[in-house]
């Protein structure tokens, strides 16, 4: 079983949007992969947004609505990115100790 601080911040939290950890020592279980593929599908979205955020910047027709939809988007992307690179920090953290100081 793992250690308080190697606690892995998963990508969806809980009720009272309170977040959840996984405690595990097997990094290829279900849960484990799981969250991964989750993460990934978060991020991919992220860059999707910031491609369709560059192209309405660019575009001279969109709508203050448009605009507000696409930031509401983002704002949630941005949340779930924060929440993939919080958790991969503290990885990196617990698993290399000497490099935590960057």
């Amino acid at each position: 079983m793992t250690t308080p601080n190697e606690l892995r911040l998963l990508p969806w939290s809980g009720p009272g949007d309170k977040p959840c950890y996984l405690s595990t020592d097997d990094l290829d279980g279900y849960m484990s992969r799981l969250a991964d593929g989750i993460e990934a599908v978060q991020l991919g979205t992220a860059k999707e947004l910031l491609q369709e955020a560059s192209e309405a910047l660019d575009n001279q027709d969109t709508s203050p609505d448009e605009m507000r939809c696409l930031v509401a988007e983002l704002t949630g992307a941005l949340r779930d990115v924060y929440r993939v690179a919080m958790s991969h920090g503290r990885l990196r953290a617990t698993s290399y100790p000497s490099e935590s100081a960057y």
